[in-house]
């Protein structure tokens, strides 16, 4: 008892220590994004004559390196990761026993995420008819689809990069480091900041929603399973329906809509998608008496979770970080009108 007395003040003040390190680790991709995206156009505007391939080959290398591994390397530091996961990370990611069953959440983890954004669209659709204040809404909110490409070096890096480098990096940073950091403090506060950093790294206001709620679900299976292996591979399970839409809307635009046989493949595969995300709805619905049976902890009592969640978002890193956030998310607004500001002040 005394212990607990004694370290009853250590822990608001390691909490806000906690909030201000995820706060800044999330600053620092957002200028890791805006570094990318300059680097990449610099590149395209300089080397002329690189060849297509080269250049996503480099745009690829780019992306990887600013986007992925810096702040996960920057996360990883500040949260001492190294000593951490170093008896712990074959245990995370091992194989665990009933494996189909734990995979067999994907169609209600795809369908919460998915059922999310069609209702953002609906909501917005909605708001933007019968409320003349809210005209143009839906622009923010407007869908975000991968560009097609014509250039199959370019589909098979982006098709690496959805199924194997992004479900690999932002799992162990979202599930893994900030999600690890947070669980002294409760685990559905660790579940749901998680998934809301989870859900702002994913650049528009559309994506926001259904991330965050795929976040949640990947969040929860971490809880209840103790796995990274498994909320990994439905990452990629999820990101490979979004990979085969791709490589469907390529392969048409590189066939110049001249392919009858692609052209109804593709038909038919985004009628699958959608009924998948139709039977996805249905079976998440089914699994909620199974999540009711967990118990989320409440490891730190003192406080309860939504008054942590609202320290969490007035600590001040998190506070600059919604500012790039924001501006992420209306398209890079204020940072147009900061280079505009530096060259007419260079001028």
């Amino acid at each position: 008892m005394d212990e607990l007395i004694i370290t009853q003040k250590p822990k608001r003040h390691s909490y806000k220590t906690v909030c201000a390190k995820l706060g800044f680790i999330m600053c620092v991709y957002y200028i890791c994004r805006i570094t990318a995206g300059f680097t990449v156009g610099l590149i395209h505007g300089l080397f002329d004559e690189i060849s297509e391939t080269a250049f996503y080959i480099s745009q690829g290398i780019i992306l990887v390196m600013l986007i992925y591994m810096v702040p996960l390397l920057v996360a990883a530091i500040l949260f001492k990761s190294f000593d951490y996961y170093s008896d712990k990370i074959v245990a995370l990611y091992k194989k665990p026993g009933r494996l189909a069953k734990k995979l067999g959440t994907f169609p209600a983890v795809y369908g919460l995420g998915y059922g999310t954004a069609l209702l953002t669209m609906l909501l917005t659709w909605l708001l933007s008819r019968f409320t003349e204040r809210m005209a143009g809404v839906e622009e923010f909110f407007q869908p975000t689809a991968l560009e097609p490409s014509n250039n199959i070096v370019n589909i098979i890096m982006m098709v690496f990069m959805l199924v194997v480098i992004a479900p690999v990096f932002e799992e162990f940073l979202c599930r893994g480091i900030m999600y690890d950091a947070l669980k002294p403090y409760g685990t559905g506060v660790a579940i749901i900041i998680s998934s809301v950093l989870f859900g702002l790294m994913h650049g528009t206001l559309y994506m926001l929603f259904y991330t965050t709620a795929i976040g949640f679900a990947l969040g929860y299976i971490r809880y209840a399973t103790n796995s990274l292996f498994i909320v990994t591979v439905l990452h990629a399970i999820i990101n490979a329906v979004a990979a085969g839409l791709l490589v469907m809307t390529s392969l048409t635009e590189i066939t110049m809509w001249e392919n009858k046989l692609i052209n109804t493949f593709s038909n038919i595969y985004q009628f699958a998608a959608l009924m998948l995300i139709i039977i996805g709805i249905i079976a998440f619905f089914m699994k909620i008496p199974v999540i009711r049976r967990y118990k989320i902890e409440n490891a730190w009592n003192e406080i309860n979770g939504i008054k942590k969640i609202g320290l969490f978002f007035i600590s001040v890193p998190v506070l600059i970080m919604l500012v790039f956030a924001f501006d992420e998310h209306a398209n890079n607004m204020m940072l147009a009108e900061l280079v505009k500001l530096i060259r007419g002040g260079g001028g």
